[in-house]
């Protein structure tokens, strides 16, 4: 079977004063992919939202609260999964030490995302947010370590690995949601922070329909909701 991918981050710089980092990855058949874009489409018009209209997680108002638990539980109630990499505190990261930069390590959470994610039998197409000008380069040495990772030299496993803007593509949308969530759990927030309580209500949300704290390594091979901390 053929799937698709798609890859986002969340709070990916190195020092932009927040503790946490997540990248999550959702995947789904290609064959349902039409449906899919097709199904957030109508959750965004019955919720009298323009289909053009971009849904972030750093966008929610209360106003709109409806729209964002719509699609959170669209992608619960439908053939469509999740796996993510949670760093719980990015101060605790040294590259030196590694003999790399902040950016090759980005591109090894992304392997550590993908490899649960491929069994050898399917074949898969995978799309990235374009983070920077870099990303093409980047994400073409990532395609061949995927590639040599699994012996599939001649891309007959992995047959697209594309930069892409997330505004453009439904689904993409659906895991900025996800991951914003995720990465809510795990904030260590300020004494005199200003709790969002939409976000609160998001995040408990994305809790009870996983039944997981979302702070916690979930088994190796589960495959709806799927986190390594």
């Amino acid at each position: 079977m053929l799937f698709n991918i798609y890859c986002d981050e969340t709070c990916h710089l190195e020092k932009d004063n927040i503790n946490v980092m997540v990248i999550g990855a959702v995947w789904c058949p290609q064959e349902k992919l039409i449906e899919i874009n097709q199904r957030i489409k109508q959750i965004k018009e019955r919720n009298d939202i323009y289909t053009t209209t971009e849904l972030k997680w750093t966008k929610m108002r209360p106003a709109k609260i409806d729209i964002y638990k719509d699609i959170v539980n669209y992608f619960f109630d439908d053939d469509l999964h999740l796996r993510a990499v949670i760093i719980p505190d990015k101060t605790k990261l040294n590259h030196k030490a590694f003999n790399q930069t902040h950016d090759m390590w980005y591109y090894k959470m992304y392997f550590d995302i993908l490899k649960v994610i491929f069994p050898p039998d399917d074949r898969y197409e995978i799309y990235i947010d374009i983070k920077d000008t870099n990303s093409h380069k980047s994400v073409q040495k990532l395609k061949d370590v995927c590639c040599n990772s699994m012996y599939d030299f001649s891309g007959k496993i992995i047959d697209r690995f594309q930069p892409i803007r997330s505004e453009e593509v439904q689904i993409m949308q659906l895991v900025d949601i996800l991951i914003g969530a995720i990465a809510y759990e795990n904030r260590v927030f300020a004494k005199d922070f200003k709790r969002n309580k939409v976000k609160e209500q998001m995040a408990k949300l994305v809790r009870e329909r996983s039944n997981y704290t979302l702070t916690k390594t979930t088994l190796y091979r589960e495959s709806k909701f799927n986190l390594l901390v």
